[in-house]
């Protein structure tokens, strides 16, 4: 999860030292308690830092963390200096090796192979002249001394691949936060509290809504009547929005031959994490497909087309597959069985505005329904690493300027970010933001000149030629499953009357007014409302909180008040007193707040 601390006062140059700084001092501290722990890398990443050790088979305990901690505020209340020196790199190798830190040993190596002279190294000295408190080979840059670092905390420890490859011995890496200042680090703290309140997989089992079974495996939700109602609702709503734009649904096989990704460029750029499947009848390759747009093309190319037949809008909500690491997956954000609301538009070059603009309206109707703030990110090819995309540098040139060229025209403020594009093409990114700031990369519009040329796609032009169409990928929300994830968390579970499984509780007080009970389910079900009726025979106390705990947004108490008159007992998710409301005039707000999407009545 990323979270988002705004209104530092440090610029973020500053804050990166401290966070290097009190990733350094982390190591400090963990030979102090560990002194025979061997030391990997320490880097400051999104709020704070990490840093991996070798313990030799042994793990950090939550104890041991806070130990280290402590020891780190001593440190710090020392204020120690940081001072930087270089050294040869045949001399540092050598200095290394009898410090036994055989991490360090094989960075520095890999350093010289890549052709670097000197290394460079940061000591720690105290106040008073007294040096080497602690040296390590770093590249920096770090504050002065360690009482710059104000505010940070210890998070947690877990175990890390050295470099990231299972291959390697596995780390313990212990994490770490800090900030310009303790309101910084107090409000980032209160925030993580929240977060794991939210946590989409503590409230998906509390609320009834997936399930993960060790013998479908891994990484393969099941979704329960509720949970699969919401999917089925978010799914329905891309659905409307894309059928408003001129998109029509395609059902494509989940395998596919090889040749049709080596194609497409994804078994060259995407194999490794392709599902590979085997068959008893032939020796063909066959991956389940991790995207839809290379089948698409298929129906593109199924006939002859002519300009004016384009665009030619294709959507797909088919599972797609990705071979993800055990240790990658988390609930439901990163799954190895998801779909998209996915969606490819073949058009001519002049059409490609208008289809930019169509899908962007799209999106930005769904962002509002579902009360999220977004800005927008073009995602860029990296230039410096050519290897990772398909086409050439002309192509990338023209379709960059194309879709950086709608942006500005449409008066659209958006950031950049290089090497956030897709492997065949730039993209407009929507980061969705959630009720805890969190950002989210959600929906996305991507210009594609270049598939469309591997695939041979042709259509026949006004003058009676032959020409190319460009292909756009555009997801609304992207994957449905991610998708509900996200919003378990903004809602923290308290869904939208519209999203919610059950819409309406009604109670009888007693088995005497089942009947009523039953009667007025049946009548709000008629009118298109999620209602269950809670006939135990329980305390009505006990079934209002029974009500609350799965987040209801209403409840309807029935007696014999109400039985006899026109009004119905009322209470609203989250607030105590019960309500007084004419039958008909409650129903009908219900009913339409439901078609409407309200998030509110």
């Amino acid at each position: 999860m990323i979270i988002n601390v705004k209104n530092m006062k440090k610029d973020s140059s500053a804050i990166e030292k401290i966070r290097h700084s009190a990733s350094h001092v982390l190591a400090q501290a963990v030979l102090q308690k560990f002194p025979e722990a061997k030391l990997g890398i320490g880097p400051v990443i999104e709020n704070g830092f990490y840093y991996d050790f070798d313990l030799g088979g042994k793990t950090f305990s939550q104890d041991d963390v806070a130990s280290i901690e402590k020891a780190m505020k001593k440190i710090i209340s020392q204020g120690q200096k940081f001072e930087m020196y270089e050294r040869d790199i045949d001399e540092s190798i050598e200095y290394i090796k009898k410090k036994d830190q055989p991490y360090k040993l094989e960075l520095a190596l890999d350093l010289k192979k890549e052709g670097e002279k000197k290394l460079r190294f940061y000591k720690n000295t105290m106040p008073n002249g007294e040096v080497k408190k602690f040296v390590d080979l770093c590249r920096g840059p770090h504050v002065a001394h360690t009482k710059e670092i104000a505010a940070f905390a210890l998070t947690k420890a877990a175990g890390a691949y050295w470099k990231g490859d299972e291959k390697n011995p596995m780390l313990q890496r212990i994490y770490g936060v800090a900030f310009a200042e303790k309101k910084d680090l107090d409000e980032y703290l209160e925030r993580i509290k929240e977060a794991e309140k939210r946590d989409h997989r503590k409230l998906g089992k509390e609320l009834d809504l997936f399930i993960f079974s060790d013998i479908v495996g891994p990484g393969m939700p099941i979704y329960t009547f509720r949970g699969a109602l919401i999917r089925r609702c978010i799914v329905d709503y891309s659905q409307e929005l894309q059928e408003a734009i001129g998109y029509q649904c395609v059902h494509t096989p989940n395998i596919n031959k090889a040749e049709l990704f080596k194609i497409s460029g994804h078994y060259e750029k995407y194999k490794d994490d392709m599902l590979q499947v085997k068959s008893h009848y032939t020796d063909e390759e066959y991956y389940m497909k991790p995207m839809n747009c290379p089948q698409h093309t298929q129906v593109f190319a199924s006939r002859l087309r002519s300009y004016k037949d384009l665009p030619i809008r294709i959507a797909d909500f088919a599972n797609l597959y990705r071979d993800e690491k055990p240790g990658e997956l988390s609930g439901l954000s990163r799954l190895r069985c998801f779909s998209q609301d996915d969606g490819h538009s073949f058009c001519r070059e002049d059409q490609i505005e208008e289809e930019f603009t169509r899908v962007l309206g799209a999106i930005k109707k769904a962002m509002k329904t579902y009360g999220m703030g977004y800005w927008i990110r073009l995602s860029l090819r990296d230039p410096e690493k050519p290897d990772k995309y398909i086409g050439d540098d002309s192509t990338w040139e023209k379709s960059e300027e194309i879709l950086e060229g709608i942006l500005k025209k449409n008066k659209v403020d958006y950031q950049k970010a290089l090497g956030e594009a897709a492997f065949y093409g730039p993209k407009m990114d929507m980061m969705a933001t959630d009720a805890l700031g969190r950002e989210w990369q959600i929906s996305t519009i991507q210009l594609d000149f270049s598939m469309p040329k591997r695939f041979g796609l042709k259509y026949v032009d006004s003058d009676g030629s032959e020409k190319t169409p460009i292909m756009i990928h555009r997801a609304i929300v992207g994957s449905p499953e991610r998708f509900m994830s996200i919003l378990i968390e903004h809602y923290a579970g308290a869904f939208p009357l519209w999203l919610s499984p059950v819409q309406v509780e009604v109670i009888p007080v007693s088995e005497e007014y089942v009947p009523f009970a039953l009667d007025l389910g049946k009548e709000m079900r008629e009118m298109g409302i999620r209602v269950e009726v809670d006939s135990e025979n329980e305390t009505v106390g006990y079934k209002i909180r029974k009500a609350e705990k799965m987040k209801v947004p209403y409840m309807v108490v029935v007696g014999e008040k109400e039985v006899k008159g026109n009004d119905l007992s009322v209470r609203v998710r989250g607030k105590k007193e019960m309500m007084k409301r004419k039958k008909e005039d409650f129903l009908s707000e219900v009913a339409a707040a439901v078609g409407s999407r309200k998030l509110e009545l």
